[in-house]
């Protein structure tokens, strides 16, 4: 009972800050604990339907920030002006074609999780497979100094996805917001400093 008054609270605060889901108090969250996101920034948003994760970004890097928001499905709500769309797989993105690419991004977000099987295992290794993805896209798009957020469905490849953003990222840390449902399997491995390796 009181895991349903919880979703509900975080529904009904998204929703009154014009927010499309629960989601970001997630990003919120990681953004107060890491200093993620500032001013001006250039961000990439990975599976960003439906949207909240998007919009709370542009909103933090402001009108002189730019973000880009890929994902398979079209989103149904108004962006920003500083908001570009792509829709495409992300597992067939060529990084080379995003917006932004020659100045390179600050940091980038990535909120994706695959269709849920039922099967533990399955749906470990294809969120993994998500995860990794985005990690590759991000290795090719950061600029110096970037960070990274990538979701994981906790499993035995988590020490894994800790030594592949080690190998790249000066600070790495596993996250697991007040905002998840306490059922979820669902962390956030973070990243930052790209290219200044401990």
């Amino acid at each position: 009972m009181s895991r349903r008054r919880g979703a509900d609270h975080w529904t009904r605060k998204a929703k009154a800050r014009a927010y499309p889901a629960r989601s970001v108090f997630k990003l919120e969250e990681i953004d107060a604990r890491l200093g993620l996101l500032g001013r001006g920034d250039r961000v990439l948003d990975l599976g960003c339907a439906p949207g909240s994760w998007l919009l709370y970004a542009s909103r933090k890097v402001g009108p002189g920030g730019r973000v880009v928001g890929v994902d398979l499905a079209s989103l149904d709500i108004a962006v920003p002006s500083n908001v570009q769309l792509l829709t495409v797989d992300v597992l067939t993105l060529d990084p080379g074609d995003l917006p932004e690419k020659d100045d390179g991004f600050d940091a980038v977000l990535s909120d994706m999780a695959p269709s849920t099987s039922g099967a533990a295992l399955v749906d470990q290794e294809r969120s993994w497979e998500l995860f990794e993805r985005a990690v590759t896209i991000a290795v090719e798009t950061l600029r110096p100094g970037g960070g990274f957020v990538g979701k994981l469905f906790s499993s035995p490849r988590h020490e894994e996805a800790l030594s592949l953003l080690r190998e790249r990222f000066s600070r790495v840390r596993t996250l697991r917001p007040r905002a998840t449902r306490s059922a979820s399997r669902e962390v956030f491995v973070t990243g930052l400093g790209f290219g200044k390796r401990r």
